[in-house]
């Protein structure tokens, strides 16, 4: 198949074009540039911002496109803008949204009100009716993410890929996303910990009771691969999800077991809690997924064991420290004041 990939040079981008070309795909990538990720062998570059897709349509007309997957749409308007520049020119799009849509999402950032929802979530369970984040986080977000923008919101990329009668869509919700590249870095709070020598970490007990719906990169990047040449995906939603998703402080044992650390998880009540280990949020709100269909119907599997996506991670975070660690997160005489009997 001739894919073209919109944003494929990111952390989850690149495991994509990769096991695409080792697939035997004719594979393009559209990006502006900016990025020094060396692209496998047989795959093309175009230089170009999505934001102009329109004005590279005579050039993408030349690929005879079967499908395009964007990674880096943001708001209705972007999606509504990219169908209008691939119509005629392109088969099926594939875009890539986020659990996020999910009303349980607003509910755990408390940006939605009433009763805590059923999970696991599926690809039917009520979407929320608010803004998913708050306002400082939307700002964080934009920061780590360049192509977020002042009017993220999936829930209307969704809509807009899925509605246009010309140009079929296939939605894939995804996960929290962990693995080598990663640009949250979300296992460092545990990783700095054990390599800093503490015997005690400590949680808050909702935060450390709550499951959240996670995925290793490359196998997310398996089920990316899987609905984009597939044509059975077409017109569909898709949740990407781990089976079984763990607490957080059954990930922090991982992750000591894997370090080959002993030390003691300490869950206290919020009221004995260090400032700078709380979070906002109401967490008795778990965020878990349920990938049932895309595994009925496309027959996704991960391919990397989780413990071994626990050690690639770890070995990862280890060799790639973030080149700032705000040390006011790690206040090791605070916890350690808490942890007294």
């Amino acid at each position: 198949m001739k894919i073209l990939l919109i944003g494929g040079t990111g952390f989850i981008g690149r495991f994509v074009v990769e096991q695409l070309v080792n697939s035997g795909h004719d594979v393009t990538v559209l990006h502006r540039g900016k990025s020094n990720v060396q692209l496998p062998d047989g795959a093309r570059r175009v230089l170009g911002d999505s934001n102009g897709l329109a004005e590279l349509r005579p050039e993408l007309r030349k690929l005879s496109l079967d499908v395009v997957i964007n990674f880096i749409l943001s708001s209705g308007r972007q999606a509504q803008q990219v169908l209008e520049a691939l119509r005629g020119i392109a088969g099926r799009v594939v875009a890539l949204s986020s659990m996020d849509v999910y009303r349980a999402c607003g509910v755990l950032h408390e940006t939605e009100s009433g009763g805590l929802q059923p999970v696991p979530l599926t690809e039917e369970s009520e979407l929320r009716t608010k803004p998913a984040y708050t306002p400082q986080q939307m700002e964080m977000g934009k920061r780590i993410f360049s192509w977020m923008n002042d009017e993220y919101d999936k829930i209307a990329v969704e809509g807009a890929i899925l509605s246009n009668p010309e140009l079929p869509g296939t939605v894939l919700r995804l996960p929290m996303v962990y693995g080598p590249g990663d640009p949250l870095h979300r296992f460092l709070p545990i990783i700095k910990r054990i390599r800093d020598g503490r015997r005690k970490i400590l949680f808050e007990q909702d935060i450390a009771c709550w499951r959240g719906t996670m995925g290793f990169v490359e196998n997310v990047a398996t089920a990316i691969k899987l609905a984009a040449t597939r044509s059975e995906a077409s017109g569909r939603t898709y949740n990407i999800a781990e089976e079984d998703p763990l607490t957080e402080v059954e990930w922090a044992r991982l992750i000591a077991k894997e370090m080959a650390w002993d030390c003691e998880f300490v869950v206290l009540p919020k009221e004995r809690v260090p400032q700078h280990l709380l979070h906002p949020g109401n967490f008795k709100q778990h965020w878990v997924a349920s990938s049932k269909r895309i595994r009925q119907e496309l027959g996704y599997r991960e391919a990397i064991s989780h413990d071994e996506a626990v050690r690639r991670t770890i070995r990862w975070e280890l060799e790639n420290p973030p080149a700032q660690i705000p040390e006011i997160l790690f206040n090791y005489a605070a916890e350690d004041d808490a942890a007294l009997p």
